[in-house]
């Protein structure tokens, strides 16, 4: 019964994949080369064979026009004994020399007493030819070169001979040829897998590694190789990316404690003042627990909208930017705010490319920031120079210390009592507007103020001007 045939399933390894491709390649490369070796190979001991016996039969040849074989010049009468022949080249054993008639006249001692080891008889136009003669008589086939002494008529003829290689030995030959072709395939096939299988072990410990992190396990690190291939490039790629990844999620938990804590104090307090009212109704004023109420609801939906603006930014879905004039944004802003104090100084056609909402919202902040630290006056400054816009609100308050002005950009930093969440502010202002800064390839520091306290300078990658030029 006949059994259907299987699919053949590729492998789904690379190391697999590699080795087939490998074993492949090296069979198309080996076999032909192989066969044409073992042609070539056959090809030159079969001419080096012909070449031994043209020169055995010429030399024979040159020996009788010289006299120098006896029973070749005198006694070639039908009773004469024939003479002796030396050969000269090793295993080029059979040797005559064989007048009209086919009668033997001189051999050599393997040829001595046999008749005529071959038919062909040259002629003066063609002197010499190579003959192949099988017969029973001969024990196998014979490779024979035959070659004319002299052109006259009734000329004697040399015969050199051979045994020709049995089929036995020609398979043999051609055996050895497609052993060394197995061979040398399955030595690829071999040296692919060990080699693939070194080069990828590094691989699979990355992998393994990566499959051991998870959220709780983020510290650990997949192992380096220590070399400058690209899996020692991927492997640092993937441990960089887990410091990212690892910042990231200390920096949302953190941000999540956070704002967990400053939502639970507002409405801890909310909490109480409506238990308390609801347990002594006839003390309590409803309007003033109303405006408190009212207070803390405020300050709970400005952490929401500030947290869900930071999420924003950072997601990359706050706005699109587009051509900002800042000086124009600057001016608008400023009209916006009557009743706050601010000395400016805006440079012309200071051109941005940003989101004007967001820019607007880091102006905002800034300006809060500095009204609520300042003792007396708030100063801003819009200009430009070596290509980025720059944006300065400085104050003439206490100032930032130089060990603090990192931190106080984090999230919910409170660096003294001045910066209580009874101040008015949320904690996040300086944090969004960093973050919007740096959304924008740009910067948000802290620097000393020529009034006295501390200077937030905003700078950002300039943008065309309006009639297209670049600034």
């Amino acid at each position: 019964m006949k059994v259907p045939a299987g699919p053949i399933h590729w492998p789904q390894s690379i190391r697999g994949q590699l080795t087939i491709i490998a074993v492949v390649v090296a069979t198309l490369l080996f076999v032909p080369a192989c066969l044409a070796s073992a042609v070539l190979a056959r090809n030159v001991l079969a001419g080096s064979t012909w070449r031994h016996l043209r020169s055995t039969a010429a030399t024979t040849a040159t020996a009788v026009r010289q006299g120098a074989v006896a029973g070749t010049t005198a006694g070639t009468g039908a009773g004469a004994e024939a003479g002796s022949v030396v050969p000269h080249v090793p295993k080029t054993d059979l040797v005559q020399v064989v007048a009209p008639g086919r009668r033997v006249i001189a051999a050599s001692p393997a040829a001595r007493g046999r008749p005529p080891i071959a038919t062909a008889w040259p002629t003066a136009v063609r002197p010499w030819m190579n003959v192949r003669v099988c017969g029973r008589g001969q024990g196998g086939c014979l490779r024979i070169s035959a070659e004319r002494v002299w052109p006259a008529a009734g000329s004697p003829v040399v015969y050199a001979g051979r045994r020709a290689p049995s089929g036995l030995t020609v398979g043999t030959f051609d055996t050895l040829f497609a052993l060394q072709a197995l061979a040398l395939i399955g030595l690829a096939g071999w040296g692919t897998w060990k080699i693939t299988d070194r080069v990828l072990r590094p691989v699979q410990a990355i992998s393994g590694a990566l499959g051991r992190i998870n959220v709780n396990h983020l510290t650990d690190r997949v192992p380096d190789p220590g070399t400058r291939n690209e899996v020692a490039q991927l492997a640092r790629t993937v441990n960089a990316t887990l410091g990212r990844l690892e910042h990231a999620v200390q920096r949302q938990r953190q941000f999540t404690a956070d704002a967990s804590h400053e939502l639970r104090t507002p409405l801890a307090g909310l909490r109480v003042q409506l238990e308390e009212a609801r347990l002594h109704p006839e003390d309590t004023d409803l309007a003033p627990l109303l405006d408190r109420t009212l207070s803390d609801l405020d300050r709970i939906q400005s952490i929401i909208a500030d947290m869900l603006l930071l999420a924003r930014v950072e997601a990359g879905t706050a706005q699109t930017a587009e051509p900002l004039d800042l000086t124009e944004l600057a001016r608008r802003h400023l009209s916006g705010r009557p009743g706050e104090p601010v000395e400016s100084s805006l440079e012309p056609a200071v051109m941005i490319n940003a989101s004007p909402e967001l820019v607007d919202r880091v102006l905002g902040n800034l300006l809060d920031n500095a009204h609520r630290h300042a003792h007396h006056q708030v100063r801003l400054k819009v200009s430009h120079d070596s290509g980025s816009a720059e944006l300065r609100v400085c104050d003439d308050g206490d100032g930032i210390p130089s060990a603090d002005r990192d931190r106080v950009f984090q999230r919910f930093a409170r660096l003294d009592s001045a910066r209580s969440r009874h101040h008015g502010g949320t904690g996040l202002g300086l944090a969004i507007a960093r973050d919007i800064a740096h959304a924008h390839q740009g910067t948000l520091t802290v620097e000393d103020s020529p009034l006295g306290g501390a200077c937030l300078v905003l700078r950002l990658p300039l943008g065309p001007l309006p009639d297209g030029r670049r600034p």
